[in-house]
């Protein structure tokens, strides 16, 4: 090297992150190793959508999620925004709107324990009969209403509606109120990016039919297709994105309840001749059998699973809860409020934060710990506080024509984001 060409020295506290691609692969060549910057930055995959050229970039350099700070402690610092702000954080700027929408950094709140569980209900109006659907936030206790859903099933009938993923919202087929026929259609809603996308159809048109969900897969079977009862069954492989056939039931039959125990999916419902019938289907031998034991004879209502225990209404406003005994093959009463809510029916249970959490059609949430001493549980009214009518209240509102114009809980939902 000659003597008078001299390597120009290097603060090592100089960070070259800020200065676009061009100018850092130039700098770069000419800075020593030991000097080069260890900055973290941000991950490709937080970023679903590709920016623009030029569109946030000031002083020559990449705009930071937060000026001041690095990108990695701004992240650090957003995944701690409660959930019901998220939508404030969407529109300070394009970066952050992308930020949301991505798999990383929910996936981060997820692995630190900061994701928040809501829960969302489909329900019928019952003055104009459309479909509508609202989101309960626990901690607040509010029922918020949600845009409208996709035209398509403002108006259906005997849809199916499941989670895939802990945030997405499935809802599949359905009667189409314009053809008067079942449905193949498939959409989903992501709580991550707050928009409705379109899936693959299902194989076969269906109605009233049931769907689960095991291993992270979508399942279907039974319920109306255009030539009457269906036997098929059908599953969803997200990471596959197609449908496929699995066994056929043991009989045709239209679900009215079922649920998920012991690594099965319980199946009751309405033969075609009419007749109550219960199956059980197991995905590791892909078959169907005919259950006949004690836990479908007194199953007939609305039940979740909780730290792997059965739980259904014993009464139809389910203040009184029971649980399946699998010892002796029996339900028992494992939880009574002793608080019966009117007429309002218990639309469905489901578990959320380590409590059942039981949901009637007048928008009433109430919770228990069920794990609790027997007799010592608590219930806590947490929403929508049942509607304890006067009689004089009642009287004018038979008179008016209100008491026909009930909503109708279809499905309930957990979603955790």
């Amino acid at each position: 090297m000659p003597s008078n060409l001299v390597p120009h020295k290097v603060d090592s506290s100089a960070c070259f992150c800020r200065v676009d691609r061009s100018s850092a692969a130039a700098a770069a060549r000419r800075i020593p190793v030991s000097k080069a910057c260890v900055q973290p930055s941000l991950r490709a995959s937080i970023h679903p959508l590709k920016p623009r050229p030029g569109a946030e970039r000031s002083r020559g350099g990449a705009c930071p999620l937060l000026p001041g700070l690095p990108d990695d402690l701004a992240i650090a610092c957003l995944i701690r925004v409660p959930r019901a702000d998220h939508w404030k954080l969407r529109l300070v700027c394009r970066k952050w709107c992308r930020l949301l929408a991505g798999n990383y950094f929910y996936g981060l709140r997820r692995r630190l324990g900061l994701a928040e569980q809501w829960l969302y209900a489909v329900k019928r109006d019952g003055r104009d009969g459309r479909v509508s659907w609202d989101v309960l936030d626990p901690s607040r206790g509010e029922w918020r209403a949600l845009p409208p859903v996709p035209g398509e099933y403002a108006e259906a009938d005997g849809f199916g509606c499941a989670v895939l993923g802990g945030c997405h919202l499935y809802l599949l087929g359905g009667r189409d109120p314009r053809r008067g026929s079942a449905m193949r259609r498939v959409v989903f809603y992501s709580a991550r990016s707050n928009r409705w996308h379109r899936a693959p159809d299902m194989l076969r048109r269906r109605q009233f039919f049931d769907v689960c969900v095991m291993g992270n897969r979508l399942y279907v079977a039974g319920g109306e297709g255009g030539g009457g009862g269906l036997r098929s069954a059908e599953v969803f492989d997200p990471a596959k994105n197609r449908w496929s056939f699995v066994a056929e039931m043991a009989a045709p039959m239209a679900p009215f309840v079922s649920a998920v125990h012991g690594g099965r999916w319980f199946v009751k419902g309405i033969g075609a001749q009419q007749q109550v019938l219960s199956q059980a289907y197991s995905p590791e031998s892909d078959s169907w059998s005919i259950v006949l034991d004690g836990m479908v004879t007194g199953w007939r209502s609305a039940s979740a699973c909780l730290n792997g225990r059965l739980y259904a209404a014993e009464c139809m406003d389910g203040c009184r809860l029971r649980a399946y005994d699998e010892a002796v093959d029996a339900w028992s009463t494992c939880a009574d409020s002793k608080q019966h809510r009117g007429s309002s029916q218990a639309a469905a249970i489901v578990a959320l934060h380590g409590r059942l959490f039981v949901v009637r059609n007048d928008m009433s949430v109430s919770a228990v710990q069920v794990a609790a001493e027997a007799g010592k549980q608590r219930w806590q009214t947490l929403a929508g506080k049942a509607h304890t009518k006067s009689f004089v209240t009642g009287l004018l509102s038979n008179l008016a024509g209100r008491s026909r114009a009930k909503n109708n809980i279809l499905h309930c939902q957990v979603l955790e984001v």
